[in-house]
């Protein structure tokens, strides 16, 4: 979770002009972030993508972690789950918490892999005007 909030927030503060990033797509790069069928067509809309899934990270980890008002944090006190119905919710809770993790892990690649490009492309901007000021 931290690594994905840290290189979040790297992109926010590294990419100062997301116009830049208007049609230019994403390339296989040695982290894997690959372009995806059906996603955003270029780097700008994957950037705009990536920052409008963040709140929604921040939301959802603060709702786990602050207990609903009036909210019984265990249940119903009169329901006792048997055995088999432990066992299920730890197989169900244990899955879903290895997709949330995979699906951090994929937009901590893809932020990182949006702050690179848009790092490069700074680069050849840098260059370009260094060759035509020479």
């Amino acid at each position: 979770m931290e690594q994905y909030f840290s290189a979040t927030q790297k992109m926010e503060q590294e990419v100062m002009f997301p116009s830049l990033l208007r049609g230019v797509f994403p390339q296989q790069d040695q982290d894997g972030a690959a372009p995806h069928e059906g996603g955003p067509a270029d780097l700008y809309e994957r950037y705009q993508l990536l920052k409008a899934i963040k709140p929604v990270v921040e939301r959802g980890l603060a709702s786990v972690t602050d207990p609903s008002p009036g909210g019984d944090a265990d249940g119903d006190a009169d329901a006792a789950p048997d055995d088999g119905a432990d066992a299920s919710l730890e197989e169900r809770l244990s899955h879903h918490v290895n997709g949330l993790q995979q699906v951090l892990t994929d937009l901590t690649k893809n932020t990182k892999a949006l702050t690179r490009r848009y790092s490069q492309i700074l680069e050849q901007i840098n260059l370009s005007d260094d060759q035509s000021s020479s």
